[in-house]
C-alpha cells in the first residue's frame, strides 16, 4: 500500500482502539518513535540520523499537523471532516499560511540526476546548511503541498466508521472505509441501527 508523508503526519491522530483518540506526538519520546517509523519515506531528503527530537521540534510537528488536517478537511468538503478535530479546525487561510511558511524555512533547488541505464530523475537539494529539525518540517510541508496538488487529493476521504478519525486515500472506487476492521465495525453499527429501528416499529 502506498504511503504519503502528509497522510502519515495527519494519521498521528488516530483511534486508540478503546473508544478514544490517541496522539502519536504527545511526548518527545512518542514523537521520536513515530519519526523512526517514517525513515523509509523521508530518508532521501531528511537527515534523520542527525535529528534529536526535542520539545521545540515536537511542537513544530504538532502545529504543522494542525495545518495539514485543516487542509485535508477542506479537501474532503462538502463531506464531513474527521470528527477528531472537526470543531477546532484552523481557518483555511491560516492553515495555508502556516504550511507555506514552514515549506519556505529551507530553501531548495531542483537538481537533475541521470545515471547510466536509468531514466533521468529530479531531486531537491538544500541551498544552505540549516537545522535538521527545520529540514524535517520543511520536507513534510513540501510533501503536503505535493500531496494536495496531486491526483490523490481527489481520492482523499475521512473514514466514516464509528470512532475512526483517520483520513485515507481510496484505493478503489467502492472503498468507504480506511481499513477492513473499520468496514466491519460500520456494517455492524448499521445492522444494529436497523435491528433497533425494526424492533421499535414492532413494539
Amino acid at each position: 500500500m502506498e504511503r504519503w508523508p502528509a497522510l502519515e503526519l495527519a494519521s498521528t491522530i488516530r483511534h486508540d482502539g478503546d473508544g478514544g483518540v490517541a496522539d502519536d506526538l504527545t511526548t518527545v519520546r512518542d514523537t521520536t518513535t513515530w519519526l523512526a517509523g517514517q525513515a523509509d519515506l523521508l530518508a532521501e531528503e531528511v537527515p534523520l540520523t542527525e535529528i534529536a527530537v526535542d520539545e521545540e521540534l515536537r511542537l513544530g510537528l504538532v502545529a504543522l499537523r494542525q495545518a495539514v488536517r485543516a487542509l485535508f478537511a477542506h479537501a474532503v468538503s462538502p463531506a464531513p471532516p474527521s470528527p477528531a478535530d472537526a470543531r477546532r479546525l484552523l481557518p483555511v487561510d491560516e492553515a495555508l499560511a502556516r504550511l507555506n511558511s514552514t515549506a519556505a524555512r529551507v530553501p531548495v533547488v531542483p537538481q537533475l540526476h541521470w545515471q547510466e541505464d536509468a531514466p533521468p530523475a529530479a531531486a531537491h537539494h538544500r541551498t544552505s546548511e540549516v537545522d535538521p529539525g527545520a529540514v524535517l518540517l520543511a520536507a513534510l510541508a513540501r510533501a503536503t503541498i505535493d500531496f494536495l496538488t496531486g491526483p490523490q487529493r481527489e481520492r482523499l476521504r475521512a473514514c466514516t466508521a464509528p470512532r475512526c478519525v483517520r483520513y485515507f486515500v481510496k484505493s478503489h472506487g467502492r472503498q468507504e472505509w480506511c481499513k477492513t476492521s473499520c468496514g466491519n465495525r460500520a456494517r455492524a453499527a448499521r445492522h444494529y441501527r436497523r435491528h433497533r429501528a425494526s424492533g421499535g416499529a414492532g413494539g
